[in-house]
């Protein structure tokens, strides 16, 4: 199971193509993706149209769908951020702790094209996705 974060989300359905949304676009097809209520969220308040968000989230909708909050994943994720300012790194939004840190807690790879989650990947153990060879 792979979680999809909205940066690739967000490429992907504004027609960016880069490594991730070609990927994303596999995986759709072959792969049990995962959404959460935190990036259903940041992906779909950024439609200005009417049809294009009944459009995402009809997509969105049809995948399996977890909540990714909760008190040990707010005690983890501060803990997270802590052990990072600690090494001197600042993650700049607190929502990709909270999504790193519950896939780090669930055991789920991340598909993301954000550099915050570089640091969580090196100092966290986040496990992220990259295509096969």
């Amino acid at each position: 199971m792979i979680l999809v974060d909205s940066s690739v989300w967000i490429d992907y359905f504004n027609g960016v193509n880069r490594w991730q949304t070609d990927a994303l676009d596999h995986l759709l097809s072959t792969t049990t993706l995962l959404m959460g209520d935190l990036i259903l969220a940041e992906v779909l308040q950024g439609f200005r149209r009417k049809k294009d968000f009944e459009t995402a989230n009809q997509l969105l909708s049809s995948l399996p769908f977890r909540a990714m909050g909760g008190y040990q994943v707010a005690l983890q994720s501060a803990l997270n951020y802590r052990r990072l300012r600690k090494s001197g790194i600042t993650v700049r939004k607190t929502i990709d702790v909270f999504i790193a840190t519950f896939c780090i807690i669930e055991g789920i790879s991340l598909l993301h094209n954000d550099r915050d989650f570089k640091p969580l990947e090196v100092h966290c153990g986040l496990a992220t996705y990259t295509p096969p060879r």
